[in-house]
Formats: C-alpha cells, sequence, structure tokens
C-alpha cells in the first residue's frame, strides 16, 4: 500500500500527546494493506499504531471501535482501542478521523506459510468471534448482502471495456444463479468480512491477534467462514482439502455448523469470490487515481476461483465438495439418530 496521507513530525508529537502514548522513539508509515493509512509509533510505553481513515466518516469508524471495545471486554485478540486525555477514541487529522491502537506482537504469515495447524487456530477463532458477537446488540449495516454487491456490479458493468465480455457473460450469469439459490435464512450475526493471511498475527503455531475489522458487520456467519475458505484454502492455483479440514476442524470445536449451513456452504463459496471479484474491479482496476499510489490487488484472483467454484476449471473443488456432503450428511446423521 501507499502512504496516502503524510504525516509530519509535529503532527505524529501532537498524536502522542494526545493519546498519553509517553515519549516518542520513533515513527514510520506501514506499506501493506490498501484501502487506509498507517503509521507504527514506538514509545517509551511501547509500540501502536496510528490509523487514518481514508474512506470511513466519524460514524462508521465509531462504530468499528465500539466493536473492537466489546470484544476486548471479553478478551478477543483484538487491536485494544486508545483514549485521548478527553476520554475520546478518535481526533480529526487533516479532515480525516485517526484513532490508536495498542500494537499486537506476532508476525503476519504468507498464505503459503500457514500450516494446517495455523487455520485450526484461525477457525476457532473465527467462531469465537460469533460467539461472541451474539452479545453484542448494536447494529452495523450489512456490507455484503446480495442487493449491495448487485448494486456495485451494476455500476461497474458500464464502465467494464469490450475486451473483458467473457468476464461480463460469466458475472452476469452468477449474479443470475445466486440470485435464486442463495438461502437468506441462515444464522446471522457479527462477522469479520475479510479474514485473510494479513489479518492474523502468530508466535509459532500460537495466534496473537486478528486485525482490521475495517469490513465487519452483521451478515450470515457461513459467508463469514467461506470467504475465510477462499482466502486460506487456496494456493498453488487449487483449492486445498487438506487446509479445508483444518479450518474447519478448528470452527466446529467451538461452532458446528448446521444441516442448512453445509448444504449452502457450496454457493456461498461462489458469491464471496463474486463479491471480491467485483469490488477489486471497482477498487483497484477501474479507479482512477495517481498511479504512485495505486495497490494492486488483481480482481482475476477471485475470477479464478470462481471459475473452479462454477466448475468450468478444474482446481480441487471436488474434495471440497465431497467433503461439504459428508460434513451435512454426517450432520443429518446426527440430528436424525435416536437418542439413546
Amino acid at each position: 500500500m501507499a502512504i496516502y496521507t503524510t504525516v509530519t513530525k509535529k503532527e505524529i508529537l501532537n498524536i502522542v500527546d494526545e493519546f498519553m502514548l509517553g515519549d516518542l522513539v520513533s515513527f514510520t508509515g506501514v506499506k501493506n494493506g490498501s484501502v487506509n493509512t498507517h503509521y507504527l509509533i514506538e514509545t517509551k510505553k511501547g509500540r501502536f499504531f496510528a490509523k487514518i481513515d481514508e474512506v470511513k466518516g466519524e460514524l462508521e469508524v465509531k462504530q468499528e471501535l465500539d466493536l473492537l471495545l466489546h470484544l476486548r471486554k471479553q478478551n478477543y485478540p483484538c487491536h485494544q482501542p486508545q483514549k485521548t486525555k478527553t476520554g475520546r477514541f478518535t481526533i480529526d487529522l487533516q479532515g480525516k478521523c485517526l484513532t490508536v491502537t495498542r500494537y499486537i506482537d506476532g508476525v503476519e504469515l504468507p498464505v503459503t506459510s500457514i500450516t494446517p495447524t495455523h487455520l485450526t487456530a484461525i477457525g476457532h477463532a473465527l467462531a469465537n468471534l460469533h460467539l461472541l458477537g451474539r452479545s453484542y446488540k448494536k447494529g452495523i449495516d450489512n456490507r455484503f448482502g446480495f442487493n449491495r454487491i448487485v448494486g456495485i456490479y451494476r455500476d461497474v458493468r458500464r464502465q467494464l471495456p469490450p475486451h473483458l465480455k467473457n468476464i461480463i457473460r460469466v458475472l452476469d450469469d452468477e449474479f443470475g444463479y445466486l440470485e435464486n439459490y442463495l438461502d437468506n435464512n441462515l444464522p446471522k450475526g457479527i462477522i469479520h468480512g475479510d479474514l485473510f493471511p494479513d489479518n492474523v498475527k502468530f508466535k509459532g503455531n500460537r495466534l496473537t491477534g486478528v486485525m482490521d475489522f475495517e469490513a465487519s458487520c452483521r451478515g450470515k456467519l457461513i459467508y463469514d467462514l467461506a470467504t475465510a475458505v477462499n482466502a486460506l484454502c487456496y494456493i498453488e492455483d487449487r483449492y486445498q482439502i487438506d487446509r479445508f479440514e483444518a479450518l474447519i476442524a478448528g470452527y466446529e470445536s467451538l461452532r458446528p455448523l448446521s444441516l442448512p449451513e453445509w448444504d449452502s456452504f457450496p454457493n456461498e463459496l461462489r458469491f464471496s469470490a463474486l463479491r471480491f471479484t467485483v469490488t477489486r474491479i471497482k477498487d483497484f482496476y477501474l479507479k482512477k487515481m495517481d498511479e504512485s499510489l495505486r495497490v494492486h490487488k488483481d480482481y482475476k484472483e477471485f475470477y479464478d476461483r470462481l471459475l473452479i467454484l462454477r466448475r468450468e476449471k478444474s482446481g480441487g473443488m471436488e474434495d471440497i465438495l465431497l467433503a461439504m456432503a459428508t460434513g451435512y450428511d454426517y450432520r443429518k446423521y446426527q440430528k436424525s439418530k435416536p437418542a439413546k
């Protein structure tokens, strides 16, 4: 990522003072991520992240912070928001919302370095988030509902060049299919929405943090799990069954999937792949901006997944579908088995 908002040392010193972070030792811009500007600030009290929100307004930022505070009270391993001297969690910087959180120790692993052991821990952490979210009663609009993505696609479709007509054909067909076959009567709650490799940290095999609740909202829990499968279980151009099984085992150790969720899993995978294809076209392919600041997140990565999920391209989907069918049949058997 680029540093979209440049911050001077004087502004950093003001941030340190406002949030009572201690004596400044150093600060540096963080060049990973894609939407917001981050600075790592080190003081004599420790290390902190300052985030300058490039997209959200103050209300949306406060909703995200409120969720983080709720989760931290229940010892969930997410960022801890810091207060200012006046008890606020945000300040204005160059007309944008700035927040500060305590730095989470650990490393972000590339997807190829994430092992089945790591995936089990991630699955467990995602299920824990879904369970803890039950006690969070405040509303966060669903950013990934089908109708919202349809609206984004209508705008995107008008701007796509003619040479992408084959992609347009596939996307049109997929929206038509999912409009009829997505199940909206599934368990809903607080979801992360973006559980990618760069949003989790580890020390060895121990998960130390789940980060970036930028996309968190209310939505279908199975959609959140499907997004994690698309992000974490696909390497070397195919879905890897051992990775899928490890992630699901970790998740179901806390929250077993229901029969309808197992039944809907393949379509939620398709919708997740469709959503990231469309939003990446919008945010990274079509967006007009200074090329020196452009972040390249290739929509084709998720378009390729979508083709595999549509059975138009080989890539390990048969094993995944079999595992899903097995999970569904097992739950059905357990539900129908006579009580002892």
